[in-house]
């Protein structure tokens, strides 16, 4: 391998891993107020976009529709806790599953039957092209590792800075203490699900001018986010996110290069189970203390 070729898979790699990073993310989130995964947050993602592409071509500038798309897929996410997961948070954890993936299921009918299932292009916000001076990421490459920086970032200061982040916090580390000094569990728990499904809404909306745009779009992509959920911590955001950036540059390096295109989600799976087997909780799990 060339240097030149070493170093735009290397850029590829952290563009994929900033794009896997927010998905983790938003399944962390998830994890932490129901202690499921989230199998249809992909899809999820996926009708997002479509909603994005569907103002985009109402005449709305692209950053309007972007917001615009963020606040309907937190509404609409909240909506789904509310209605849907919360009043079986107590069933077998086998009725919880079977929800999520008929969640799937049903996200991806709606957008076959709403928006046709034709592979469509998506806008993308940022200079087409390499940038200039330097030939191995591209202006939407370099948009998308900036925009998830933006993003961690300010969720970062949510959790660390604000009332309504702390009590979230609380909620997922002891609901039942939270609730006798006045928090809100199913309001927080509400809360961490709206923020997954905006985290993942632009993860939707930055991959697809990659990928193009069609109901299968994010069905591969989400299988790397479980991958960089369980790599990084299921139980620890800050991980998961390193957990998709390292995903995304193994991805490029070795899946692509050592092992080939055509077992890239082999890959993926295969590191998933490695995971599971050596190193269980993940590579930046908290330590958990307890008191016999």
């Amino acid at each position: 391998m060339t240097a030149d070729i070493f170093l735009h898979q290397l850029f590829a790699g952290l563009t994929a891993g900033a794009i896997y990073a927010s998905l983790a993310v938003a399944l962390v989130m998830v994890w932490r107020s129901t202690h499921h995964l989230n199998f249809a947050q992909g899809e999820m993602a996926m009708f997002s976009t479509y909603v994005a592409l569907a103002l985009i071509e109402a005449g709305l500038g692209y950053w309007t529709a972007f917001a615009a798309t963020l606040v309907v897929s937190f509404i609409a996410s909240v909506a789904i806790e509310r209605l849907i997961v919360s009043p079986i948070a107590r069933s077998q954890p086998l009725a919880t599953v079977i929800v999520f993936v008929a969640l799937l299921s049903i996200f991806h009918s709606l957008a076959s039957w709403l928006f046709t299932p034709v592979l469509r292009e998506f806008p993308s916000p940022f200079p087409a092209g390499a940038l200039p001076g330097f030939p191995y990421l591209s202006g939407h490459a370099a948009g998308v590792v900036a925009l998830t920086l933006l993003e961690l970032a300010a969720v970062w200061l949510f959790f660390r800075y604000t009332r309504l982040g702390l009590a979230m916090r609380a909620v997922a580390q002891n609901p039942v203490s939270s609730r006798l000094v006045g928090i809100s569990a199913g309001r927080m728990l509400a809360l961490g699900w709206g923020l997954a499904g905006a985290l993942g809404a632009c993860a939707g909306m930055m991959i697809a001018p990659i990928v193009y745009l069609d109901p299968n779009m994010m069905a591969g992509v989400l299988l790397y986010g479980f991958a960089a959920t369980l790599l990084g911590g299921i139980d620890n955001p800050w991980g998961a996110a390193a957990g998709g950036l390292i995903v995304g540059l193994l991805d490029a390096l070795v899946g692509a290069w050592l092992i080939g295109p055509e077992l890239k989600l082999s890959f993926a799976l295969g590191l998933i189970v490695a995971v599971l087997l050596v190193r269980p909780a993940g590579l930046f799990a908290r330590a958990q203390v307890s008191r016999v």
